[in-house]
């Protein structure tokens, strides 16, 4: 399972967004609001250039998704075979992974944990145990939490705090241990730091 496994914080501090959504790397963009390194204060070197933000961008919906360069190719190049805006799409094929559909749905507290518990067996979809975190779900797919995932201290602590907001394509059922996928996402439904248009226009050159 290939997923990146260096420095969080400092990849937040580079691309200025709490990537990996934790409390580390929101206070270190608290007291540290500038790039890492020894020059990190003072780093000129192309600021402002139109090929750095595209690159940003494609960087940050890499991270945020817990995405490699390989596979990011490939879902763009798919995003790009569908009707509509290639950049909507891709933000939208990437909402319908497997870990994201745990994330969105308050059981797990970021995005990498939500990795973990399907890498872990935690997840059923349709009542059938789903190990891969990758996999995309489908317009009336439901998802829930295995039996031993239910009874997890770290799974109910997040149900009882996190207080997660349920998106407007997933529908919460079995007291929140369950979703249904209502409807394929929509731009308005992701509120992800990323302007895709920019990571468009960087694969299109």
């Amino acid at each position: 399972m290939a997923r990146y496994t260096g420095p969080k914080v400092r990849i937040s501090r580079r691309l200025a967004t709490n990537i990996f959504e934790n409390e580390k790397g929101r206070k270190a963009l608290e007291r540290r609001p500038f790039p890492p390194g020894q020059h990190g204060r003072t780093r000129r070197r192309n600021a402002g250039s139109e090929y750095l933000a595209q690159l940003q961008e494609k960087q940050k919906a890499k991270f945020i998704y817990g995405v490699l360069e390989r596979q990011f190719r490939r879902t763009y190049e798919e995003a790009n075979r569908l009707q509509g805006p290639t950049g909507e799409n891709l933000l939208r094929l990437l909402e319908q992974r497997l870990d994201n559909v745990v994330y969105r749905a308050g059981w797990a507290e970021t995005r990498p944990q939500a990795r973990q518990f399907v890498s872990h067996g935690k997840i059923l979809v349709n009542g059938k145990r789903v190990d891969i975190a990758s996999a995309r779900v489908k317009r009336g797919d439901v998802v829930s939490l295995s039996e031993k995932a239910r009874g997890m201290i770290i799974v109910q602590h997040n149900l009882d705090t996190l207080d997660r907001v349920t998106v407007g394509w997933l529908e919460k059922g079995d007291e929140g241990k369950q979703v249904t996928v209502r409807e394929l996402p929509q731009r308005e439904h992701i509120d992800v730091p990323v302007r895709e248009q920019l990571i468009v226009e960087l694969y299109s050159k």
